[in-house]
């Protein structure tokens, strides 16, 4: 048999130096969501910083406003909804208009000993170890800014639920509670939480950088610091390993493959570090993260290729429905012997509270928060946790689901859908025992027709507002607000009122909602079965 070594002979040997000028200080970052072609290079750079230990960088780098691709009226109406239209040191946009753009990183491995920069010189390779890899995307915190604007402004208008705030800050008789000690087991529990590492994160100070461009003088000689300034084979002790301790690092043992699991997702956590966990807590990360999200979302965030029945199971196991949606569960989120960050109240108290709201929601799209305060009696705060775990305040009409009602998965998964339902009932004759209330007592309010009417007694109907989880239950709401002030109404005042509450509204919505509501006599509208005989 012919030896290997006359087959492949060696054509060349290279000495390899490894570099360690910049240790603990060499980052890659990457580009996934632009072409290779298109660098960054030329463009101006405003700023730079980093938090070194959670390795997160930030950029600002400026936009061409000349450029024909550029839209303008897009990049001022941007700036105007996230600055508003005063001007102080705070604002995103000096030039009022989006003229510059972040880029915010993320973690693409956590463990980066086996990745290296190379430089090939003279015949000599000079390796320098990595310390990050870091993929920089788009960030769009300038929409949270605009968002949260959009609410200080619906806030400032809101007479509605707003006024249950000022309510609740009226005298009242108030319950002192001196704090359990902490527990090994909690305490653990506690900094192992996603709300605990964010604010680790946060206490992280930014140090700010100042960026060289890749021609600039500084960066050419930092690029020397990538050879190896001792051509001393010695001082490479590193590298002079036997053929067994060289063949244990190129295939470390898979111990040394283990990284810490992940509590949650956040902005330094990877997708890919989060996909190393079993199907079951990943589910549970992201349900715990995101708190309430529909079927088709969470199988996006999964790994392509993912058994969407399996993920049904896990998902039934640390979720509920709530209009076709999922909703993570209240003992995933306040699980036993913790207690409320604000007020000191049990885990178990907090689930009941918590299901309660969850269950009203699976009776309509909105809820009063002073309702169901009344009932729940927990302090504001823990009610307002609650509440923003799955819905919105809007004005004069309180505190609204996120999230439409997913027909579709309902119709496809009924038999999901029914099991859900049968555990809710569940749930629902454990809170009447607790609450002391009945199901009866939330169902939507059926009103007596106005007194304005002619109509007998005995002709007088008694009308019932239904929804069927569509877009189309607003404008019956808003038809049925209309009749409960006058049982006879024009056209134009149907028309100016749903104008009013959702913006232009078609003739065909309209031609509709009166054909399945009212019938038409002598120019006016009544509800059906409302004219007398």
């Amino acid at each position: 048999m012919a030896s290997g070594d006359d087959d492949d002979p060696i054509i060349e040997e290279i000495d390899v130096y490894l570099a360690k000028s910049l240790a603990d200080k060499l980052y890659l970052f990457q580009y996934p969501v632009r072409p290779a072609t298109m660098t960054y290079d030329d463009v101006t750079h405003l700023a730079a910083k980093i938090k070194p230990k959670q390795q997160r960088v930030e950029l600002e780098i400026s936009m061409d406003t000349v450029s024909p691709n550029y839209c303008r009226s897009k990049g001022e109406q941007i700036a105007l909804n996230v600055d508003g239209t005063g001007y102080d040191e705070t604002n995103t946009y000096s030039a009022k208009m989006m003229d510059k753009q972040t880029f915010s990183s993320i973690q693409a491995t956590t463990n980066t000993s086996r990745y290296a920069a190379a430089v090939f010189r003279k015949g000599e390779l000079h390796v320098t170890p990595l310390t990050g890899i870091l993929q920089m995307r788009p960030s769009f915190s300038y929409l949270d800014k605009a968002d949260n604007k959009t609410r200080e402004r619906e806030a400032a208008n809101e007479g509605g639920d707003s006024s249950q705030d000022e309510a609740e800050e009226e005298a009242k008789a108030i319950t002192v509670r001196f704090a359990r000690p902490e527990s090994e087991q909690a305490r653990q529990r506690r900094i192992q939480s996603y709300e605990f590492l964010q604010k680790k994160q946060a206490e992280e100070p930014w140090v700010h950088l100042t960026y060289h461009g890749v021609k600039d003088g500084r960066s050419e000689h930092e690029r020397q610091y990538l050879f190896c300034q001792s051509g001393d084979a010695s001082e490479n002790s590193e590298l002079v390993k036997t053929p067994k301790e060289y063949l244990a690092m190129l295939m470390p043992p898979l111990a040394e493959e283990k990284v810490v699991k992940p509590v949650g997702p956040s902005n330094v956590l990877s997708m890919a570090q989060l996909r190393t966990l079993p199907l079951g807590e990943q589910v549970k990360t992201l349900m715990k993260n995101v708190k309430v999200m529909p079927f088709a979302n969470l199988m996006g965030l999964l790994a392509s290729g993912t058994d969407s029945t399996s993920v049904l199971r896990c998902i039934q196991q640390v979720a509920l429905l709530v209009q076709g949606n999922w909703v993570v569960k209240s003992d995933v989120l306040y699980p036993k012997n913790t207690f409320s960050a604000h007020s000191g109240v049990p885990a178990e108290v907090l689930c009941r509270g918590r299901d309660f709201v969850m269950w009203r929601f699976t009776l309509e799209r909105s809820v009063m928060r002073k309702e169901i305060a009344s009932i729940i009696k927990l302090p504001p705060e823990d009610v307002k946790e609650f509440l923003e775990h799955v819905a919105a305040p809007r004005a004069n009409r309180g505190w609204e689901f996120l999230l439409p009602t997913d027909v579709d998965f309902i119709k496809k998964h009924p038999d999901v859908a029914h099991r859900q339902n049968m555990l809710w009932l569940g749930i629902q004759s454990k809170l009447e025992k607790v609450f002391n209330f009945s199901k009866e007592d939330f169902v939507p309010k059926k009103l007596q027709f106005p007194a304005q009417t002619k109509a007998a007694p005995d002709e007088q109907k008694v009308f019932g507002l239904w929804e069927t989880g569509e877009d189309f239950d607003k404008h019956r709401r808003l038809l049925y607000d209309v009749f409960t002030k006058n049982y006879r109404v024009r056209r134009n005042i149907i028309q100016a009122r749903l104008a009013q509450e959702l913006g232009d509204v078609s003739k065909a919505d309209i031609d509709r909602l009166l054909n399945e509501c009212c019938s038409s006599h002598a120019g006016m509208w009544y509800l059906k079965g409302t004219i007398q005989s």
